[in-house]
Formats: structure tokens, C-alpha cells, sequence
């Protein structure tokens, strides 16, 4: 790993040394190589869901309903297997080790998916690229929230999590095209589908390489040297640009004894018992969000169907809408959640999106709802619950300590996959078959979504973390901290006496 561990305390500025910064091409060149794992995996859920029927024709792989289904369930235990084995890979072995790694995967994987000779094959491909994707989320929120100064922290969390639907959006608009039957064969024009990724992967594939270890996980782990050079090579590269570079309190320093791995059993006590109620706080927020996501995404096509008669080659039609809302949310509103607040952006979010989906169900059930207003209402809805969705993996990946962060973020999340993956069974049932399409059962999954959602909004608003703007060591101290970081920020500003002096800025 580069330089000879110490043994003993270091004592670093590091961490203030990264707050400090202003934005600059550094940040914008690492988010467009880390960010794009949220495009490939909205990418590669669209791309299998818009192939599934064509993979059941008799020139294809000629699939089942059942086994259509089933390899949509394996890619998404393929995430859930690489969450957590990347996860802790990434927490012992480095982020950088770990965004190049899972990358290479997922490009492999995915590559080779195209050549697909069977439903075996196939199965066992989409795994493993599944796995890729997973292990990317930890890696990858890891790396950002590392080194993206602390104001600047809940707005980019949101904006990359939000690129998903970029994702799923440039799949459909592909799919559009080679499934066209006057292009090419349907059993061309899915295997060309899968790779898109790859490609989008191969053009980034550089430009990560070229970044650098996270400096708190190098400091973390003994490699207090390198981590100085890693800081101070970013800030050349901001003074070259012009930029003037304020001073830092040397009372800002942090002094931690590296660890070189944090075993499963510190792992628990770290969440359960140390941290209980913000472990209560990511687990609702992330099982809420995706049970919400899972329910609608999958089910909204047949809303459109079986009750309001729109075609099967028209609902992709309604799909940019859906799509377009979840997109922009995060970015137009990511923002407040550095300066209204975290605690009352995530609470608000949750609960306004809760709100709105009981209403529009009620609308549905009195038939007051036509397939275009039914479109724009999930569209308003999912452009406030995709910012509160998006908050969720901004939460856990912020209030833990840092040598299990990576582990922390696979954890929830694959929590939130289990319990989100009933979300389209209830619903599913609840729309009745065909012929006999139930508004009233639909309504009550909505209501049902909506109750989950304001559940977690409450939640948030009782053990909401106030985290905008205050150091990843404030928030949480590391494990291995020798001298105790003081308590969060905002809980020191109010427990200041009045005196003299300006107070600290938030």
C-alpha cells in the first residue's frame, strides 16, 4: 500500500486541510470518474427491464416470464453479495484499489453479458456484474465524501446519487433504437445493448485511474506521509489555478492511532451499540426509500396499462416524465440540504413526498386521474422523494466513523434492498390481473408507501443528525482517535456560553 505503516499516534491537519478548499478542477475531474457508477447502474436496470420480452422471443435466449424475472432478482443479489465484500475490501485495502477493481468487473461482466449463449450463462454474468455495481456504491460514496470539502458535501452527494435517471434515460433512448426491428435482428439488438456500460466505463476508465488515495483512509491506516503529499499535490493544483488558499487552525488538527482493520464484531458494536440511534436513522431512511422506488418503478408500467389502456410501446413515453423528475430533484434542490439543513431538508423531503403519494392516491381511486395527470403527479412527487431517496445514502455515508464507512454504506443498503424488494410483490398483488384491475387495493398500497415514507420523515426529524457543513471527524470520531474530537459542531455552538469572539461558522 505505498508507504511503511506507523505505529504510533499521528496527529494531521488533513482533514481540515481538504474542508478548507474551494472548489476546483480537481473535485469536478473526480466526480465525473466516481459518479458515473450511479449512471451505469441506472443504465443496466433499464437496459435488462426494456430486453426482458425480447429475450423470451424463440431467436433470442428464449426465456421465460419467470426466468426474466428471476435474472433481475440475481443482478440485484449480484449488488447486495459486492456491496458487502467490496464494502470491507474497501475499508481494509483502500478506496482506490477498490474504484478501479469493481470498475474493471462491471466492465468485464457486463462485456461478456452480450455473448450470452445461455439462460445459465447469462445468470452467472449478470451476478457478477452486479456485484461490480454493488461494490461500487461503497467505494465510491466513500471516496467523495472523503475528499469533497464539508460545505460542498450534501449537494454532490445528492447530485451524483440523482444520475441514475440520467442513466436510465440514455437506456431507453438506445433501446429505443436497437430494438427496432428495421435496424437490427432481435438477437443483435440486445447484445449490442449491453454495451453501452462498458463503453461509458472504458471512456472513464483513465481518468480514475489518475486519482488519488482518500487522504483520512491513508491517515487511518498509518500512511500519515503519504497522505501529507496526497493533500498537498491537490492544493498545487488549486494555487495553479489562482486560487488563494486560506490558512488553517492548527487547533483543527485530529490524532488517531492507525488501524490496520476493524473486525465484524467492532463493526456491530460501532453501529449498535455506539451509534443506535443514528443506525435507526440509515436503516428507515434507506429500507423507506427503497421499498417507495421498488414499489412504483416496477409496477408503474402497469398502472398505465390496466388502467388506463395505454399500450405496452407507449409507456415508454410516460417513462422520460418519470424519469426527468427523479433526475432533476436532487440537482436543482441538493443545494438546500448544505444550507437549509440536513435535519430538515431529509425529514421534509420524506414527509412532503409521503403526503403528496396519499393524496394522488386518493385522486386514482376516485377516478379523478388521467394517464397524463397521473404522469405529472408521480413526476412532482419523485422530483422531492428522488432528493429524499438520495439523502438517505448521503446519511449513512456521513455520521460513521471512517474505518467502517464502507461497510456502513453496504450494510444499510443491503438492508434496504431485502425489505425494498417487497415492495413490488404488494403492489403487484394489489393491482389484480387484467381484467379485473382493483383501485381500491391500489390505493391501499399507496397509502401504504406513503405511511412508510412519513414514517421515516418523522424519524429523520427526531434523530436527524445536523451534519451540513461540519468535518467527517466531527461527526463521528475515528475509532483509532487519540485525542477525542469534540463533539459536532452544531452541538458545541449551542452549548457555548455568550463571551467574546465571533462564534464558529457553520
Amino acid at each position: 500500500m505505498g508507504a511503511i505503516p506507523q505505529q504510533g499516534p499521528v496527529r494531521s491537519l488533513v482533514p481540515a486541510r481538504i474542508d478548507r478548499l474551494p472548489w476546483s478542477r480537481f473535485h469536478t475531474r473526480m466526480i465525473a470518474a466516481l459518479g458515473v457508477a450511479w449512471i451505469l447502474d441506472g443504465l443496466e436496470i433499464q437496459i435488462a427491464s426494456i430486453v426482458g420480452p425480447v429475450l423470451q422471443h424463440s431467436g433470442t435466449l428464449h426465456l421465460s416470464s419467470q426466468n426474466v424475472g428471476f435474472s433481475a432478482t440475481i443482478y440485484l443479489i449480484g449488488e447486495v453479495v459486492g456491496a458487502l465484500v467490496f464494502g470491507r475490501l474497501s475499508d481494509r485495502l483502500g478506496r482506490r484499489r477498490l474504484f478501479v477493481a469493481t470498475l474493471a468487473l462491471y466492465l468485464v461482466a457486463n462485456g461478456l453479458t452480450a455473448f450470452s449463449f445461455n439462460y445459465g450463462s447469462f445468470l452467472a454474468l449478470r451476478f457478477i456484474a452486479g456485484m461490480g455495481i454493488g461494490g461500487e456504491y461503497a467505494a465510491i460514496h466513500s471516496a467523495i465524501d472523503e475528499l469533497i470539502p464539508a460545505r460542498f458535501r450534501g449537494r454532490v452527494d445528492l447530485a451524483v446519487s440523482g444520475t441514475y435517471w440520467f442513466g436510465a434515460i440514455v437506456a431507453s433512448l438506445s433501446e429505443y433504437a436497437l430494438l427496432n426491428h428495421s435496424l437490427l435482428a432481435d438477437n443483435v439488438g440486445w447484445r449490442v445493448g449491453f454495451f453501452i456500460g462498458p463503453v461509458i466505463g472504458v471512456a472513464i476508465w483513465g481518468l480514475r485511474r489518475t486519482l488519488p488515495e482518500s487522504p483520512r483512509w491513508q491517515l487511518a491506516h498509518g500512511q500519515a506521509e503519504e497522505a501529507e503529499k496526497t493533500v498537498a499535490l491537490i492544493e498545487r493544483e488549486v494555487e495553479a489555478s489562482g486560487r488563494t488558499l486560506e490558512p488553517v487552525d492548527p487547533d483543527r488538527y485530529v490524532e488517531i492511532r492507525p488501524q490496520e482493520s476493524v473486525s465484524f464484531a467492532q463493526v456491530a458494536k460501532t453501529l449498535f451499540r455506539d451509534y443506535p440511534s443514528r443506525s435507526l436513522l440509515g436503516a428507515t431512511l434507506m429500507i423507506s426509500q427503497s421499498f417507495l422506488y421498488n414499489a412504483i418503478f416496477f409496477t408503474y408500467g402497469l398502472v398505465l396499462k390496466h388502467f388506463y389502456g395505454v399500450s405496452d410501446h407507449d409507456v415508454a413515453k410516460y417513462f422520460f416524465a418519470f424519469a426527468a423528475g427523479n433526475l432533476l430533484g436532487p440537482l436543482l434542490i441538493g443545494r438546500l440540504f448544505d444550507t437549509v439543513g440536513r435535519k430538515q431538508m431529509i425529514a421534509g423531503t420524506y414527509l412532503v413526498s409521503g403526503v403528496l403519494l396519499a393524496v394522488s392516491g386518493y385522486l386514482f381511486k376516485i377516478g379523478s386521474l388521467s394517464a397524463l395527470t397521473q404522469t405529472v403527479l408521480w413526476t412532482v412527487i419523485f422530483f422531492i422523494a428522488s432528493a429524499a431517496a438520495s439523502s438517505g445514502y448521503l446519511t449513512v455515508s456521513e455520521i460513521f466513523p471512517m474505518e467502517l464507512r464502507s461497510q456502513a454504506i453496504a450494510l444499510f443498503f443491503a438492508i434496504a434492498q431485502v425489505f425494498g424488494s417487497l415492495g413490488p410483490t404488494i403492489f403487484g398483488a394489489l393491482i389484480g390481473d387484467q381484467d379485473h384491475p382493483d383501485r381500491g387495493k391500489l390505493f391501499i398500497a399507496y397509502l401504504i408507501a406513503a405511511g412508510v415514507m412519513a414514517f421515516a420523515g418523522v424519524i429523520a426529524a427526531i434523530f436527524g443528525v445536523k451534519a451540513e457543513g461540519v468535518s467527517l471527524e466531527e461527526l463521528a470520531a475515528p475509532l483509532g482517535a487519540a485525542k477525542k474530537v469534540p463533539e459536532t459542531l452544531v452541538e458545541r455552538i449551542e452549548d457555548l456560553e455568550p463571551g467574546p469572539g465571533p462564534a464558529p461558522a457553520v
